[in-house]
């Protein structure tokens, strides 16, 4: 999934990017409403997300631009104004949703997925199930045979992220796109690392068989058999 970001402030569009990047999302940034505006009008954006108050080309008038070319993506609009008429305005201009500053990522995570979801008409799942392991995406919780396994944010993205591609193998590289900051080194061991803190969490409890992460030498992990 394909998410453009249309934000002048640097601090919340690294916030809202890495986040995105976190839970699973490609996001990109665009820092002004003119380079917006022609990213938006690329084919490819399963959602968009933007501020009304950009230099060059205010967020209303980015979008009403956008929506008269044709441009069907949903969009969600950031602002600092709150009042209803403020709201009004910027579904009236095209956007499909409206969430005021300050905001919880939590909350912008969900109201995207909700975006993502009328626009294709599919639902998101709430579980992710594999055999005897099950995955709450809302809770966020993970049981075992019904045991709970405690994880830490990084590696539940990680589970996540592996459990979504299941019968594919998954490179190290895009593991440290979607899971971590494009600027980690590719290099660096922390996906080795956090594989095999995730690998011991999952065995917890277990007889010592039915290892859920694979690895495919010089290719990458895989979940399951």
């Amino acid at each position: 999934m394909r998410i453009l970001v249309i934000e002048d402030d640097a601090k919340i569009a690294e916030l809202v990017v890495k986040g995105l990047r976190q839970v699973g999302y490609e996001a990109e940034h665009a820092a002004d409403g003119k380079m917006g505006l022609d990213r938006l009008r690329e084919p490819g954006w399963d959602a968009a997300v933007v501020d009304i108050m950009l230099p060059f080309i205010d967020g209303l008038t980015l979008v009403q631009s956008a929506r008269q070319t044709g441009v069907t993506t949903p969009i969600i609009f950031l602002s600092a104004k709150r009042e209803l008429d403020d709201r009004i305005r910027g579904l009236q201009a095209g956007g499909d949703d409206y969430l005021v500053k300050p905001f919880a990522f939590s909350e912008l995570q969900a109201r995207i997925q909700a975006l993502i979801r009328r626009a294709s008409g599919v639902a998101e799942p709430v579980k992710l199930i594999a055999g005897e392991l099950e995955m709450d995406l809302v809770r966020r919780k993970v049981t075992r045979a019904g045991r709970e396994i405690q994880l830490q944010p990084r590696e539940f993205t990680l589970l996540e992220y592996l459990l979504r591609h299941r019968g594919s193998v998954v490179s190290k590289l895009t593991l440290i796109e979607h899971v971590w900051d494009y600027s980690f080194d590719p290099q660096t061991s922390v996906v080795e690392t956090t594989v095999s803190r995730l690998r011991t969490k999952l065995q917890e409890g277990t007889d010592g068989g039915g290892d859920l992460i694979r690895t495919v030498r010089g290719v990458g992990y895989a979940f399951g058999a």
